[in-house]
């Protein structure tokens, strides 16, 4: 890939040390600056959009210097070399369903190291790929220097429901979107139970892909708290061309399931072929052109129509709809799953007001189940199949840290492919790796199917 421009301003010499692969004793000895260089939005523009159609993310992420903060006993500062884009960096920066300024203040209310969060600015970024430059007093498994990925689920080990299940706990927030200090920067600040080992054959931008969209699919397919897919399961994949999507796919696939992928344009039916999605379907097909939701006999029609092509395609109705597309399409897929089958749903990205007939949920035995994220047992069961090659990054772009609102607002408009990295202190493309056996293996076009695609760069921003 070639070689991007480097952020400004210059990065601290603690950054430096570690992109130069200095020892761990160097590392701990240099001093944690006092600013660092983060995407982030301001308080005073969170009535930037009051009465504006286009909510542009161009006009509200900036890039400069934050104030660091200081280390909690049970977290890690982790020098970011890259990071991804998220659709829900995209509603922070919206200032929309709410300001994430409120849930700042709602954090810092549980009183301790949550009062740091609530700042006038907050970094954003709910993915992370680096090294370890400090470690707090409590922290046993990790050390400086280690590499890592970051899941961004953010719990509380001391409450009581998250030892049933990590994500029951009343206090679990998603990190860069619930809480402050996010992954779009130099530095990060997180738990010690957010931590995965970064796989070594994956290079930092590749890998900053991995967590999050994974995690949260993998938790959705396979793992004992969503759809419980089993082989020769018939999954329907809304979005099957982004980064969730694309790692539904590989999920369906790599567990002996039937993906069918539900795509907007031929960009991504040749994104969700090369993951191995032989059964493709284009919302035009169906006349899925804008958000039915509001005329319950256009979403039925809708539904039929894709219902005949399902089966016609892949023998029968789909067990699983994989929904995270939300008002636009959720009555469909109610409608659209098989008698006694399920719908699991991890977001709302069209509207979170969802409507749908309820007579095709109750009267036929479905099931809709809400998903999140993923604990970090499945964070870690997740990376051990990306460490293994059965599962491959989606990343098809690399943008600076310079350019994030560029790169967000392509997830915004819907205009991306797959996910989208964002280089942090890391200088260029193709750093990190530390398995190369397991790369030559696997072979740069299998770790990259997606590259060369690409949506093209963001319009011109209204003035």
């Amino acid at each position: 890939m070639t070689p991007l421009t480097q952020m400004s301003p210059p990065l601290s010499p603690l950054s430096e040390a570690v992109l130069a692969g200095a020892p761990s004793e160097e590392i701990a000895r240099l001093p944690v600056p006092d600013r660092y260089t983060a995407a982030h939005l301001r308080i005073e523009d969170v009535d930037l959009f009051r009465g504006v159609d286009d909510k542009d993310v161009r006009k509200s992420l900036r890039v400069g210097q934050v104030p660091m903060p200081e280390l909690a006993p049970d977290e890690v500062l982790v020098t970011v070399m890259a990071s991804a884009v998220n659709y829900n960096t995209v509603w922070s920066a919206m200032f929309e369903p709410l300001p994430t300024f409120q849930l700042l203040k709602r954090f810092a209310r549980t009183g301790g190291w949550a009062e740091r969060h609530d700042l006038p600015h907050q970094v954003v970024g709910s993915d992370g790929a680096g090294v370890i430059a400090r470690v707090g007093s409590g922290v046993r498994r990790w050390k400086v220097g280690d590499h890592v990925v970051v899941s961004p689920a953010y719990i509380d080990d001391q409450e009581p429901a998250t030892h049933a299940e990590g994500m029951l706990g009343e206090e679990q927030r998603a990190w860069g979107f619930e809480t402050n200090f996010g992954g779009l920067a130099e530095f990060t600040v997180v738990r010690a139970s957010q931590l995965v080992p970064k796989p070594g054959h994956l290079t930092w931008e590749e890998a900053a892909c991995t967590t999050l969209c994974a995690g949260t699919a993998y938790r959705m397919l396979v793992g004992e708290h969503g759809a419980r897919m089993k082989q020769g399961d018939v999954v329907l994949i809304w979005g099957a061309g982004g980064g969730l999507g694309g790692y539904a796919v590989q999920f369906v696939r790599n567990g002996g399931g039937i993906p069918v992928g539900v795509v907007g344009s031929a960009d991504k039916a040749e994104v969700v072929r090369r993951l191995g999605c032989e059964i493709v379907i284009d919302r035009e097909e169906i006349g899925l052109t804008g958000d039915p939701a509001d005329d319950p006999d256009q979403v039925l029609k809708i539904g039929r129509r894709l219902g005949a092509l399902v089966r016609e395609r892949a023998g029968r109705d789909p067990d699983i709809v994989f929904e995270h597309v939300g008002r636009a399409t959720f009555g469909i897929s109610v409608f659209v799953a098989r008698r006694g089958g399920t719908v699991v749903t991890c977001g709302s990205s069209t509207g979170y007001q969802h409507v749908f007939d309820n007579r095709y949920l109750w009267m036929r035995l479905k099931r809709i189940v809400g998903s999140h994220i993923a604990n970090l047992q499945e964070a870690w069961e997740c990376n051990r199949l990306i460490e293994s090659g059965r599962i491959v990054p989606t990343m098809s772009a690399v943008y600076p840290l310079a350019d994030v609102a560029e790169a967000c607002r392509l997830v915004q408009t819907n205009r991306h492919l797959g996910k989208i990295a964002v280089l942090c202190v890391a200088p260029r493309t193709g750093l990190g790796v530390t398995d190369q056996e397991t790369r030559d293996r696997i072979g740069e076009d299998g770790l990259n199917p997606l590259r060369g695609l690409s949506a093209g760069p963001a319009e011109t921003p209204a003035r």
